[in-house]
């Protein structure tokens, strides 16, 4: 992959963005790679839920085989793979291994770079709990689409993952900014910084990509009264207020909010809730 472009050079509008992050090759978790060549070794007896299980805690290759699947069968619009392993039955174990070769790893596409590799790893985990939670109140709310909840709370700050791992001067900016002024919003420091939100760019990614009609909707931020895009919203919220303990100001006011969406008391919600995160 050649090497990112300087910070002046970097796009600045939503349509430039978008044709960035298109050309870049994604890499993935360490583990995930290793275990593809495990797996690839023994191809004959892996099938899609197995295959599936291994790989959806990556949201990194989760996204690459949605993107690669919906782009493929994007003349084939009432057969949307709405979870991982929807889109590993309709792409086929054997094709798969064929298309998807020795992955590059995240430690080796920042190697020499700490501060974006701790960046990126801190979206990551909030991905994973963000998923965890989402999942645990679509349960709880009986959402039959609880599978597309959870990967739609994994991958929702999937272009901020991006953006570490391919503009990572921009990244590491942002977070700057941001500690020296608690106040600011993150869609102002956005703006500031690339001319555009990341809301935006992953918005248009997901339409060039293809990807399915309801995850697409699930993580548009914008339709937060749609008590699915709410669940979502309000697990990757909890999960980014905790990131660091429970003790952020802005807890009270997530566990209300879930209380809410969820019709429970808020004290058993927060019990519940740390239950959950335990």
């Amino acid at each position: 992959m050649s090497s990112a472009p300087s910070p002046s050079h970097y796009p600045s509008d939503l349509g430039s963005w978008v044709r960035y992050f298109q050309l870049v090759e994604i890499p993935v978790l360490p583990h995930t790679a290793a275990v593809l060549e495990e797996l690839r070794q023994m191809q004959d007896e892996v099938d899609a839920r197995m295959l599936a299980d291994e790989l959806m805690s990556d949201p990194l290759m989760t996204l690459k085989v949605l993107a690669y699947t919906a782009t493929v069968q994007r003349h084939r619009r009432n057969n949307d793979a709405e979870t991982l392993r929807e889109a590993l039955v309709l792409t086929g174990i054997t094709p798969f291994f064929a298309t998807f070769g020795p992955q590059p790893t995240v430690d080796a596409h920042l190697e020499g770079q700490p501060e974006a590799l701790a960046g990126l790893q801190a979206v990551l985990d909030r991905a994973d709990r963000a998923g965890r939670f989402a999942l645990a109140f679509a349960l709880h709310r009986r959402d039959h689409d609880a599978a597309v909840i959870y990967l739609a709370a994994l991958l929702h700050d999937f272009a901020e993952m991006l953006l570490w791992l391919n503009a990572p001067t921009l990244a590491l900016q942002m977070k700057l900014l941001q500690q020296a002024d608690r106040t600011l919003r993150s869609t102002t420091v956005q703006r500031q910084c690339l001319h555009v939100t990341l809301g935006e760019v992953q918005q248009a990614l997901m339409q060039t990509w293809h990807l399915p009609e309801l995850l697409v909707h699930i993580t548009d931020d914008r339709k937060e009264n749609d008590p699915q895009v709410r669940n979502v919203l309000l697990a990757v919220r909890l999960a980014r207020h905790t990131s660091l303990g429970w003790d952020n100001p802005a807890v009270p006011d997530d566990v209300s909010d879930i209380a809410r969406l969820l019709t429970m008391a808020p004290e058993a919600t927060l019990n519940w809730l740390k239950e959950l995160d335990g």
